[in-house]
């Protein structure tokens, strides 16, 4: 990829010269010659497209404004690092390109429809339902949606397929020679923007086990349980339930990382083993993950470059892109000790 002293060295100028032309700098003195050439040299370098079609515009891209909508609070991003992950790295992706946000609009504050007044641009990190008549939300032309895709015919959007994340969990653990196998995981909840209201449906990861162990002719109602969210609190006391139920299943899949930290534990004051007696595989691979006694076998989320995508994709908006895209980042399982892999033979895992 092309960075800015490859445009200077095409261009014959400096790299301050380039930054400066391509941000839009009101005050540089250049002749227009120079700037044709710069701008020329980054179009053949593909090298920011979106600061070159601004200035084409004559507007500056550092003078758009910029919204952030998420729906957690700061207290459940420290107790589930997935959305602050995104969060951050979309903030460090626009403060190296010398850019800011201009407003970071929380749902659990009941912001109104108003807080996106005068907004060039918006990335929505979560599930939210927007007003499709309200007149901010509509003035609003550039917009992508991070972990939800509302409408791909009209919206940017950058998502993950939890079904086959789903699916790539159930077919490590199955290999592995578990039949019994129990889910702990949480409900969907998508927000209404300007609402303290949402619409609460099945998640992802719940529709796509119950599918899968369903097909094997293996699915046990009461093994899976699922509560209203994807915090420790839920997954500690979810396992809490599961034991006092008695006969839990040979293995677990759990809905995410701080569920599976918070359902060991839970195990491990009930007397419970992991991976000897129980099993378990979470969702995200955050960094606790690798430091859980057992380190945790996860499916890993890559939330940084979902933050870089989502920040790419709204400045392509801004340059002119008209057309919409859907981007679906991939997954990775990641094999640690919890789940029980290289611990057994595979037949030793089968009760």
């Amino acid at each position: 990829m092309a960075n800015i002293r490859d445009v200077a060295r095409l261009a014959g100028v400096s790299p301050s010269t380039v930054s400066r032309v391509l941000n839009g700098d009101p005050s540089l003195s250049v002749l227009e010659e120079t700037r044709r050439k710069i701008i020329s040299a980054a179009e053949q370098l593909q090298y920011n497209m979106a600061s070159k079609r601004a200035v084409s515009k004559s507007i500056p891209l550092k003078d758009y404004k910029i919204g952030l909508v998420t729906f957690c609070s700061e207290q459940f991003e420290s107790e589930d690092p997935y959305y602050l992950s995104i969060r951050m790295q979309i903030e460090k992706e626009f403060n190296q390109m010398g850019l800011h946000i201009t407003r970071t609009i929380r749902w659990v504050n009941h912001e109104s429809y108003e807080s996106l007044s005068g907004l060039d641009g918006l990335i929505v990190i979560g599930k939210f339902e927007f007003d499709p008549y309200n007149l901010f939300f509509n003035r609003i032309q550039n917009i992508v949606f991070v972990d939800y895709s509302p409408d791909e015919d009209r919206f940017d959007s950058v998502v993950v397929d939890f079904n086959k994340v789903t699916t790539t969990a159930m077919d490590h653990l199955t290999g592995l020679g578990y039949t019994k196998i129990g889910l702990i995981s949480s409900r969907d909840f998508i927000n209404r923007f300007g609402s303290r209201t949402g619409i609460d449906s099945i998640d992802q990861r719940q529709s796509s086990f119950e599918a899968y162990m369903k097909n094997k002719n293996l699915y046990m109602p009461e093994h899976v349980h699922i509560g209203s969210n994807f915090s420790m609190s839920t997954g500690y006391q979810l396992m809490r339930d599961a034991i006092k139920k008695g006969k839990l299943p040979e293995a677990f899949l759990i809905g995410s990382d701080p569920m599976a930290i918070a359902a060991s534990r839970a195990l491990k004051e009930a007397g419970v083993k992991v991976p000897m007696d129980v099993a378990l595989v979470g969702i995200d691979d955050i960094e606790m993950a690798a430091y859980m006694d057992p380190p945790l076998t996860t499916v890993k989320i890559y939330t940084e470059q979902m933050g870089q995508t989502a920040v790419k994709m709204l400045l392509e908006r801004i340059g002119g892109r008209e057309v919409p895209l859907k981007v679906v980042l991939p997954s990775k399982l990641i094999v640690r000790s919890s789940c029980g892999a290289g611990r057994f033979p595979k037949t030793a895992v089968q009760k």
